[in-house]
């Protein structure tokens, strides 16, 4: 019977005092997994835990409460258990640990942004629009980077603090057809300002647009990230290229480190939102790529008509593909090397109340007579890092093994 547990990964260690360890709910559960990552300080003297500063870290708490609360609710309440029974959920409270322990703890302190090497971990991620991607990659980042690639994450979100503002991709941009206007547009920007308005009109106040101090206004509390402020190397667009993943950043607080007697209010502001924005893994398709035999077929690039992605989404080793769209008739062209393209129009009818995407699968036929050529524009860009030589773009593993599941992941970066 699967359960409640966490999920180590070896990889996730800091080189430094403060390390990440694994969150173990120890609550067994029925029919679902949800493995966890949290931050443990050592040594034991280290008295500052997540409950026990008077000064909190809103994102990090945020998500220890939510691990707290799904684990409670589970065959209790209706809504979290369809939620854990049909999707794989990765949390992981705090990405930069050694930014948390050397922070300061008033309201705006911004030094907790940096890690212990003075490095800003959302502006070192591979950026698409970068020409030079060869830099060298912190332990966080290239943690996090594999990570991801040991899921297929669908749905992710990154919680920060210093503004209420639901930020989508992109966030740079090098002047290119994704520049309109003040804004730099994805693909799938349709997906991207529904998922933000999700949070933002589930939460008690963001979609009324509240400004922070001197903030600018966010209309129906959402932005377009480089509408915003152009940022490079950033985790969101990063996620968006090259993992597949659809992200935004979730701003949850005008106060980075506010009083321990507000947080009951906070967590009652965000509490519908991260639920309602969970439930968003279920938007769209899924489904399995065949070969004539039945084989499922790794690798086959799964795109959508009018959404050229910079990095077309493929299948996995088992086959398996998803893409988070919004209700409505779109064109599928499925394409792998040798073989005649795929292309059928399916009607994705409902959205996510429902608790599972649309099932489509594809099966190719014999293998073409004569040679196909199968177009690889647009051209997907290689996130070369100095300090993980075999990162590519190929497809993700994944633990799924039939199409009964998505998954998406939260976590907090310290900023």
């Amino acid at each position: 019977m699967p359960c409640c547990c966490h999920r180590y990964y070896g990889f996730l260690l800091w080189c430094h005092w403060a390390k990440l360890w694994s969150f173990d709910t120890t609550t067994r559960l029925r029919w679902s997994n949800i493995y966890t990552k949290s931050a443990k300080t050592t040594p034991a003297s280290h008295t500052c835990t997540a409950s026990a500063c008077l000064l909190k870290v809103v994102g990090r708490v945020l998500l220890l409460q939510l691990i707290d609360y799904l684990t409670r609710n589970y065959m209790s309440d209706p809504f979290v258990t369809k939620l854990m029974n049909t999707a794989r959920i990765h949390i992981l409270p705090s990405m930069n640990p050694d930014g948390f322990e050397s922070s300061g703890r008033d309201c705006m302190y911004s030094l907790g942004r940096f890690n212990k090497n003075g490095v800003d971990l959302n502006r070192n991620f591979p950026d698409a629009f970068l020409s030079n991607r060869e830099q060298v990659r912190e332990k966080e980042v290239e943690a996090v980077m594999k990570w991801l690639k040991t899921e297929q994450f669908i749905l992710s979100a990154n919680l920060h603090g210093g503004a209420v503002v639901a930020s989508y991709p992109y966030d740079n941009s090098n002047g290119g057809s994704e520049l309109q206007g003040d804004s730099s547009i994805t693909p799938d920007n349709d997906v991207f300002v529904h998922l933000a308005k999700t949070y933002s009109v589930n939460h008690v106040s963001m979609q009324k647009g509240s400004k922070c101090y001197d903030s600018m206004d966010f209309p129906d509390g959402i932005t377009n990230g480089y509408s915003w402020y152009p940022l490079q190397g950033g985790m969101q667009d990063y996620n968006y290229v090259w993992a597949q993943c659809l992200e935004i950043t979730l701003e949850l607080s005008c106060c980075k480190f506010p009083p321990e007697n507000d947080l009951p209010g906070l967590w009652d502001a965000n509490k519908p939102a991260l639920l309602a924005y969970m439930q968003q893994v279920h938007l769209g398709l899924k489904g399995q790529v065949f070969f004539s035999n039945g084989t499922p077929v790794q690798n086959a690039s799964v795109e959508v008509q009018g959404r050229r992605n910079l990095c077309p989404f493929r299948t996995d080793h088992n086959g398996e593909y998803y893409r988070l769209l919004l209700p409505g008739n779109y064109t599928i062209m499925v394409t792998y090397p040798g073989y005649e393209p795929l292309t059928e129009t399916v009607s994705v009818p409902y959205g996510p109340d429902r608790f599972t995407a649309l099932t489509h699968n594809f099966q190719f036929q014999k293998s073409a007579s004569t040679k196909v050529v199968v177009k690889t524009e647009p051209t997907c860009p290689s996130p070369e890092v100095s300090n993980e030589k075999n990162h590519s773009a190929t497809p993700m593993p994944s633990t799924i093994t039939a199409i009964t599941a998505l998954t998406l992941t939260l976590l907090t970066l310290l900023l």
